[in-house]
């Protein structure tokens, strides 16, 4: 697919919204995956086009929903779900056994606000009780998945693929997503050794047996292994629930905003193509960014961005009355955050006014190095 897409949206060129200033060379990370695909527009990858080209996968987002979705904008702004796969095929197979197939563990939207110099990021937890829409089946494109009431957010990827995990959001968040990218397991590790580790400090121990992570009170430098158990972790911090491992992996991503900010890739060519290697293997993207051209045009659009310009909010929700182990969003709250992000204004404080999402202190166990 050329740079244009489908029906004449440009997307990953930028030319239909308005092109950001020239900003900072403070690279961003858009969830697990921000690292390589930041670093793939940096310059000097010219001889290895076809190579890194060959690499990436794409998912043809817009033909598989048609145009039953909320409107397009043209403001400037951007929308991007990222998904991080926990599929236990492959290499993944020694994190566990496949539960019916494979689920969006981690999910996060990234809103970047007109002019490309802020961003917030909104965590959907994966428990969270929503109404699934009727979906079309990923692995055939053709078996209708029926819509169905009080489903778990992230059985939307398992049942339909990224389309119908595109879907979901879609219709919780009346927001138009216009790109979407996914990393599993494996290429995780391998982007976070790539780029040399993550340094962070925790200041009580963690010691996770379904993670595999056993940290002692200190500093440390994560390699891929350590770094996934860290984002995989919550049965041994905060109440034991999905929302404390959401707290640590936003507390992770400043980490790792930091690290690519600071790990000279750009001087040492040979690292640049290491990473960028390891990163278009690594992940799966709608078909408009499945390119190293729309990649290089869509991160250098980015790269004003640092940990300080990005506001990191959950979906407000509460635990589920009737279900203990799920939580279901906050109706009131939920709608100022989606209200908030569709006119592009920043987060108000008053999203998170009773949250559980907001509650413990995960998320203040682990900083950056």
């Amino acid at each position: 697919m050329s740079d244009t897409g489908r029906s004449g949206r440009i997307r990953a060129t930028g030319k239909r919204r308005k092109q950001p200033g020239k900003g900072r060379r403070t690279a961003t990370a858009l969830a697990w995956v921000a690292a390589g695909v930041v670093l793939v527009g940096g310059g000097g990858l010219g001889w290895v086009y076809f190579k890194l080209d060959g690499n990436l996968k794409g998912v043809d987002i817009n033909a598989a929903l048609g145009d039953n979705r909320p409107d397009e904008v043209d403001n400037g702004s951007l929308d991007i779900l990222v998904l991080g796969s926990d599929s236990r095929h492959g290499d993944n197979a020694k994190y566990g056994a496949d539960e019916g197939g494979a689920r969006s563990d981690t999910a996060m939207i990234l809103h970047v606000y007109e002019g490309h110099k802020k961003a917030s990021i909104v965590s959907i937890p994966r428990d969270t009780l929503i109404s699934r829409p009727q979906c079309v089946s990923d692995s055939d494109g053709k078996t209708n998945v029926p819509a169905a009431q009080r489903q778990m957010f992230n059985t939307a990827y398992e049942v339909g693929g990224p389309a119908c995990a595109v879907k979901t959001v879609e219709q919780m968040s009346g927001i138009r997503m216009d790109h979407y990218i996914e990393v599993d397991f494996t290429g995780f590790k391998k982007l976070i050794d790539e780029l040399g580790g993550v340094p962070i400090t925790t200041n009580k121990a963690i010691k996770d047996t379904k993670s595999h992570l056993d940290l002692p009170p200190g500093t440390h430098q994560l390699n891929g292994e350590q770094s996934l158990g860290l984002v995989r972790t919550r049965k041994s911090v905060g109440d034991g629930s999905d929302l404390g491992r959401i707290q640590l992996q936003q507390a992770f991503m400043k980490a790792l905003i930091g690290q690519v900010k600071d790990v000279g890739v750009f001087s040492n060519p040979k690292r640049l193509y290491d990473l960028a290697d390891a990163a278009t293997k690594a992940i799966t993207t709608d078909s408009d960014l499945a390119s190293v051209n729309s990649l290089v045009s869509f991160a250098n659009g980015l790269k004003g961005i640092g940990a300080e310009d990005m506001k990191m909010v959950t979906l407000p929700v509460e635990y589920d009355p009737r279900d203990p182990n799920r939580v279901i969003p906050l109706e009131r709250q939920s709608q100022q955050l989606w209200q908030a992000l569709r006119a592009d204004r920043a987060v108000p404080a008053s999203v998170t006014e009773g949250s559980a999402g907001d509650k413990g202190d995960a998320g203040k166990i682990v900083k950056s190095g």
